[in-house]
């Protein structure tokens, strides 16, 4: 098993990519590094072009770097920027770390990153087609406790909560066949904790409303499911959801200076001192293909000029915080 990262640098010239196969795990932390860090290992990783020969359904988070366009889009499925409580802050501090970069979210995770390069958003490598429905989770507080944030909020109309695990395709992926399906569910009265996705559905205005942290691959595909709906996706601005609820979505405001102050701790953890994934693998497991599928090793000079990047980011952000 392993959490693929797909790791693409573009410029006049094309593109070329690579994969990290653990690298979903961190990327939004070795991001956080900067350009003079990361673009360096980024030109070395990407020397083989291995962009885009796994299934969009199967790269859990990834990253496009065009230093000609100045330009960094990612996604990621987990980590401090695919989290409520901190998404904002991890994507406040990118801002501070990638200064005068226009830094975007790929909503539609590889999808999206294809797309941005003028390729074939429909030419991806999965298997199939198939919609897995998502399983919903009863009122109990104790069943949701070991899996907030991986849910994801339903409310429907003007007095239906359902709340799903968030394993597979967002929830908007079934199409209106969801209503159906969701008619026997388990119902809340509200849900008040924290989640990774959301969909409201006004049944008599027809309309649809949705917002993610993670990734949906093939989005409009999905939203296409909806004919005859209005269907307006909300990015990431989970707080659309909570006014369209009416008080059954009402998760608490997270705490922005204690989760810059988090994520500014966890990179710089993530970057404390030299390391070499490859070479880790190699010494547990002399007998493993590991091939090309991690990143450069880092020194211990790029580890310290990381932590500079971090801790520089968090001042400028927290001032900037202040200021408001």
């Amino acid at each position: 098993m392993s959490h693929p990262a797909v790791h693409v640098l573009a410029g006049a010239r094309g593109h070329r990519g690579a994969y990290d196969s653990w690298g979903s795990l961190a990327l939004d932390l070795h991001l956080l590094a900067g350009p003079d860090v990361l673009l360096p290992l980024l030109r070395t990783h990407t020397a083989r072009d291995e962009a885009f020969r796994r299934s969009d359904d199967s790269v859990e988070a990834g990253v496009l770097v065009d230093p000609v366009r100045r330009e960094l889009l990612l996604f990621a499925q987990e980590g401090v920027a695919a989290t409520m409580r901190t998404r904002s802050a991890a994507l406040a501090l990118l801002r501070r770390a990638w200064p005068d970069w226009q830094v975007h979210w790929a909503y539609e995770g590889q999808t999206g990153l294809r797309t941005r390069l003028g390729l074939d958003p429909a030419d991806d490598h999965s298997t199939t087609a198939t919609t897995y429905p998502l399983f919903p989770l009863g009122p109990d507080g104790e069943e949701l406790a070991d899996v907030v944030p991986m849910t994801s909020v339903v409310t429907i109309g003007a007095d239906r909560c359902h709340v799903l695990d968030l394993g597979t395709d967002h929830p908007l992926a079934e199409g209106p066949g969801l209503l159906r399906r969701l008619e026997d569910a388990p119902r809340h009265t509200a849900y008040t904790a924290h989640a990774g996705a959301g969909l409201h559905v006004d049944p008599a205005r027809r309309s649809v409303g949705w917002w993610l942290l993670g990734a949906q691959p093939r989005a409009e595909r999905a939203a296409a499911l909806w004919a005859g709906w209005t269907v307006e996706f909300w990015e990431d601005r989970w707080s659309e959801h909570v006014r369209a609820a009416g008080g059954r979505f009402a998760p608490a405001a997270p705490d922005h200076a204690a989760a810059l102050t988090d994520v500014r701790d966890d990179a710089l953890e993530l970057w404390a001192g030299p390391r070499d994934m490859r070479a880790a693998v190699v010494a547990a497991a002399p007998g493993a293909l590991v091939g090309h599928a991690y990143l450069p090793p880092v020194t211990a000079e790029r580890a310290a000029a990381a932590r500079a990047v971090i801790e520089a980011a968090h001042r400028a952000a927290v001032a900037a915080a202040e200021r408001r």
